[in-house]
């Protein structure tokens, strides 16, 4: 029998190579008639700078700032996905996939993605090779090498075309 994908993890980091992963989730959504769940994880600060900042501010408003850093985030993505479907209108007919959430987790990036996949019931995991990061240059990206080797679903790993 061959494989069904109805549920689509697309993790992304806001970077190009995100960005471009993308197209393939969206183009694997409509084929299959799927549903896509968007995950964007903010990684955890260092507990000094944790610290720092929660004391200075306090709990209230350090609640209060990670709450609008995530309705930012769900901001951004709904913007992005607005102008992605206007950029592929002229290709396809419409949207037709359906975006089932948006969430934005804190978390060790790998972590939240195996970990959303699962609660989600995600067939499939689509991802750019690399994002941001210190490493940005390299073949695969850590947390993309990370969630591949852990997963127990297909992961799809979207490389960034080379510039000609």
């Amino acid at each position: 029998m061959l494989p069904q994908i109805k549920n689509i993890l697309y993790a992304t980091d806001l970077s190009e190579n995100a960005r471009y992963a993308y197209k393939y989730a969206a183009s694997i959504a409509q084929q299959y008639n799927a549903r896509i769940t968007i995950l964007h994880v903010i990684e955890h600060l260092t507990t000094e700078t944790f610290l720092q900042i929660h004391g200075f501010v306090g709990e209230e408003k350090w609640n209060q700032l990670q709450e609008e850093k995530r309705e930012d985030f769900v901001t951004r993505i709904q913007g992005r996905l607005a102008n992605f479907c206007d950029e592929i209108n002229s290709e396809v007919d419409a949207c037709t996939f359906q975006v089932d959430k948006i969430l934005v987790k804190d978390g060790i990036a790998a972590d939240e993605i195996l970990q959303q996949a699962d609660l989600n019931g995600a067939d499939l995991i689509i991802m750019g090779t690399r994002g941001y990061g210190m490493f940005k240059d390299a073949l695969m990206g850590g947390t993309a090498r990370r969630v591949v080797r852990r997963s127990i679903i297909p992961v799809m790993v979207v490389r960034l075309p080379e510039e000609e």
